[in-house]
């Protein structure tokens, strides 16, 4: 036992916690080479959510960042999150895929590639396992925690036994939630110590409160490496900050030797970079104490409350945290992380707010259930297997043995628009979303389309806040004493309109509401009064609505359409996965509600059908 090694979460899941991803790179480029001498043992700067949110929200492009931080690093090894067959998306993809994905990582500076299955299925990590160390990675395979009636310490050892034949070079302990206590770390580091040469790393989430303490235990047991982020970017459902961690080992035996004056200095600009953005700090809220009787990891909670908020029922969000511990037993008892968190957290959001559980299955869902996402750890509830697969018979391979190579035909897709490699992986990985991204930087537009993201996220409220209450009151006085009865002050996106007198202006500046075009009236008449043969397909959710399944495919139905019971109609994509919506009667579509990859609401109509009788 001896110094304890620190990987830094800053660039990645410090800032995926609690900023939902949202650091750009221009934002590490500054300070990567301060970062850089200050002697972690790896830089976790890439994969879980960044890759998608880089091309969706941020118009950045993923692989530029490796490429850019690579230039600047070039002392900490650079480590990604890699979700075993899942890559970094949500679904399984084909071997081809992977093993091009895996190796042009490590070719555009990728050094480290931590890989995990949410199941702890085996099986979905022996591929890019064997992939990453062909391409010269260091593998680091994971183990991931949770509490259940089936995840025992026998259970994890022996999951890190498995990993350890297949050919890790080390082994993390992945504490998502936050939920290991200090002596439970202290007995499973030690137990992994004991049977394994190699290298044991663990990494907890802060949400629960006990991280300090279980890096502190886990290091009395001879933890090689821990996770820690800049204080800014730490706590809540960050992971704890590197600063205490480093003072609480300071004189030790596993003293990380880090110089605290430089840590602090690094942290002043992340402290800036959160002001300037209007980044939240990390804090520990009640229902993130409660994690030990819902597991709902911080990140999940955040995309609940999100969730709730679009659907107006944020008053919902304790009863959906109690429905969600039994979906997970019903399910099998996955650990709550991605992508089985958006599986078991999408089902408990639809049985509270339909009323009726099960009453409406997505079909990332039943895919699960079926298999297609590997092999639960505990067997699916009978009843529930029954409701969600009907004739459907369960898969018992690996499930990326059903797919078929794809890389060709994908190539073949995308020629007009990918300029390299790596956009054709980006668009095999969220072909709508490289797509678009790729309209954006051919017209040079990237910059202008994060900044119109960033502006839409941040709503009206968030822009408030940046008019100085102070000022308003003191401009409010000037107007008592002067003779000026009204002025306008417009700053950052808001105006704001001062009167004497409280009276509305009237006659040609009065506003006027401008009425819909009449093509907008008669489909919205047509929508709330449609023919009483007519039934009218909701969406069960917000979330993005598509036509077809992929960009270059027809739509699944169009106006004239004959449909069966149970057809698909379209995709809804909510909480990062794609939902099939079907329909629950047969006849003919009249109309089609809804653009292709606009937005939708929770009951908004989506189709007219005339039902066949």
């Amino acid at each position: 036992m001896g110094a304890v090694r620190i990987t830094d979460t800053t660039l990645r899941d410090a800032h995926q916690s609690l900023w939902a991803t949202r650091m750009r790179t221009e934002d590490m480029l500054p300070i990567a080479e301060r970062v850089d001498r200050v002697g972690y043992h790896s830089l976790e700067m890439w994969g879980g959510a960044t890759f998608d949110v880089c091309l969706r929200y941020l118009y950045d492009d993923p692989w530029e960042r490796i490429r850019e931080l690579k230039k600047r690093v070039k002392s900490t090894p650079l480590q990604m999150l890699l979700r075993g067959q899942s890559l970094v998306g949500y679904g399984h993809y084909p071997d081809d895929v992977a093993e091009a994905f895996v190796k042009r990582a490590v070719a555009n500076g990728i050094d480290i590639i931590r890989i995990f299955d949410a199941l702890n299925d085996i099986r979905n990590l022996a591929f890019t396992m064997k992939v990453a160390k062909e391409a010269g990675a260091h593998v680091q395979a994971t183990v991931v925690y949770t509490l259940s009636p089936v995840h025992t310490t026998e259970h994890y050892l022996e999951t890190a036994k498995n990993l350890v034949e297949m050919g890790a070079d080390s082994i993390c302990i992945k504490d998502m939630a936050g939920m290991m206590a200090p002596y439970h770390a202290y007995e499973l580091v030690s137990l992994f110590k004991k049977h394994f040469s190699i290298p044991v790393q663990l990494h907890c989430h802060y949400i629960g409160g006990m991280a300090v303490g279980a890096y502190l235990k886990a290091s009395e047991a001879g933890v090689d490496v821990i996770d820690t982020a800049s204080v800014p970017i730490s706590f809540g459902a960050s992971q704890p900050p590197v600063e205490t961690v480093v003072r609480a080992l300071k004189g030790t035996p596993h003293d990380t030797g880090l110089d605290i004056k430089e840590l602090f200095e690094i942290a002043q600009y992340f402290e800036e970079l959160r002001k300037k953005r209007g980044f939240d700090r990390g804090v520990t809220r009640i229902h993130d104490m409660r994690v030990f009787e819902h597991q709902v990891p911080g990140g999940m909670i955040s995309n609940l409350v999100t969730q709730l908020q679009e659907q107006k029922a944020i008053h919902r969000l304790q009863d959906v945290l109690d429905e969600i511990p039994q979906v997970r037993a019903e399910l099998g008892y996955p650990p709550l992380v991605t992508p089985t968190s958006q599986i078991v957290g999408t089902q408990a959001v639809l049985n509270v707010l339909l009323a009726e559980r099960y009453k409406l299955i997505p079909e990332e869902v039943r895919r699960y259930i079926q298999g297609y996402y590997g092999r639960p750890p505990a067997p699916i509830d009978p009843e529930v297997l029954k409701k969600a697969l009907g004739d459907r018979e369960p898969i018992t391979c690996r499930p990326a043995d059903l797919l078929e190579p794809a890389l060709e035909k994908l190539r073949g897709e995308i020629k007009d628009m990918a300029t390299s490699e790596e956009d054709v992986l980006s668009y095999a990985l969220f072909p709508q979303v490289a797509r678009r991204f790729f309209e954006a930087r051919k017209k040079g537009d990237c910059t202008l389309a994060a900044d119109k993201q960033e502006k839409k996220e941040a709503g009206p409220e968030k822009e408030a806040k940046v008019v100085n209450i102070k000022e308003i009151r003191e401009l409010l006085k000037l107007l008592e004493e002067s003779d000026v009865t009204e002025f306008s002050l417009e700053s950052a996106g808001m105006k704001l309109t001062i009167r004497k007198g409280g009276a509305l202006p009237q006659g040609k500046d009065a506003p006027v509401k401008e009425p819909a075009s009449q093509e907008a009236a008669a489909k919205t008449e047509k929508s709330a009064a449609p023919d009483e043969d007519y039934c009218t397909v909701q969406s069960p959710m917000v979330g993005t609505f598509y036509r077809a399944p992929a960009p270059d495919v027809p739509p699944y139905v169009q106006v004239g359409s004959l449909v069966e019971k149970g057809q698909v109609l379209c995709i809804i994509e909510a909480m990062k996965l794609m939902n099939e919506i079907q329909t629950e009667v047969a006849g003919e579509i009249i109309d089609i509600l809804v653009e292709n990859g606009h937005p939708v609401e929770y009951g908004q109509p989506l189709f007219l059908i005339r039902e066949r009788t």
